[in-house]
């Protein structure tokens, strides 16, 4: 009998000898992504702090870039980062909802698969396939056709009529919008149709007997049940449309001015670092370009920051409800 209880006591033992190596080792690998973040934003810091005691503030707002004269300012990339990606997202999210709800709720069963396949491999294209066929194929044919069709439209329409002005080149912010919409309809979609697909078909199948629509069980059933994986893939492809470097220095223009309309010519914080970095010379331009990261981080974690503001919104309310 102690015999027994000795060997019980033994495993016991070494169960918690296990426990507590298995607990050590999951919180060291937590740990190290903390780590990692907290060394980016030092050395972000750190590389920054030149440009930001030499322009104080005024580097956000400031439009002038001129590596000559070692005179630098964020806003022209800010612009171009801000607007490139919101385009891209107008058009990217609606799209991605259209896809992941036909692949859930309409598609025919033969079809389902291969087309969520190939959406999938779209996910996998690298960027820079992207950026060449942005530049040789779709920005001459988007410059002969798409772009004067625009600009005879809207362009002499008041309030949104100066958007659509100036020279039809077919590089410049609305093609890389175009461009970065294309690119991340993949995640989105994906995501959507995954977090669709978890809605309990009972639940779907109850409101049909009740008599609603398609569209109805979508809008009253789906969509409340999935927000939190809806809002997450919009910010997936979201933080991917603001950090997106070689497809944007492709069709971008990558011009240091501030864009007067959609066809304009511009910059964003990406390409900027990406066309310059390696030929910065002098160390306030380097520490310009850090600052330009840094930025960029500030931007995704203030994007970040209100998603998870806004779902929180959303569940207080249903707490009233």
């Amino acid at each position: 009998m102690s015999a027994s209880v000795a060997a019980m006591q033994s495993v016991v033992r070494r169960q918690r000898i296990q426990d507590w190596f298995f607990h050590k080792i999951t919180m060291l690998f937590a740990l190290t992504v903390l780590f990692v973040l907290v060394g980016i934003i030092i050395s972000l810091i750190n590389g920054a702090l030149p440009a930001l005691k030499e322009f104080g503030p005024a580097f956000i707002t400031t439009v002038e870039w001129d590596p000559v004269n070692d005179k630098y300012g964020a806003a022209i990339a800010i612009v171009g980062t801000l607007a490139s990606a919101g385009i891209a997202l107008l058009i990217a999210f609606p799209v991605s909802f259209g896809i992941a709800l036909f692949l859930t709720e309409v598609c025919p069963a033969w079809l389902r698969r291969p087309l969520g396949t190939a959406i999938e491999l779209l996910a996998g294209v690298p960027s820079i396939i992207y950026g060449m066929w942005g530049m040789f194929i779709f920005a001459p044919m988007f410059s002969e056709y798409v772009q004067p069709l625009l600009k005879a439209a809207f362009g002499g329409l008041p309030w949104i009529g100066v958007l659509f002005k100036g020279p039809t080149m077919g590089v410049g912010i609305l093609t890389a919008g175009l461009i970065l919409a294309v690119m991340i309809i993949p995640f989105i979609a994906s995501v959507m149709r995954d977090v669709f697909e978890i809605v309990p078909a009972v639940l779907k199948e109850s409101a049909y007997g009740l008599g609603c629509t398609r569209w109805e069980v979508v809008r009253k059933i789906v969509l409340p049940y999935t927000k939190t994986g809806v809002v997450g893939g919009v910010m997936l492809g979201l933080g991917r449309a603001l950090g997106e470097t070689m497809a944007v220095t492709f069709v971008i223009g990558n011009a240091n001015k501030l864009p007067t309309s959609l066809f304009s010519p511009g910059n964003s914080i990406a390409s900027t670092l990406a066309n310059e970095f390696a030929e910065a010379s002098t160390k306030l331009h380097v520490s310009s370009l850090f600052a330009l990261g840094l930025i960029l981080f500030v931007i995704t974690l203030i994007v970040l920051s209100a998603a998870k503001l806004m779902l929180m919104g959303l569940s207080r309310k249903e707490g009233v409800k």
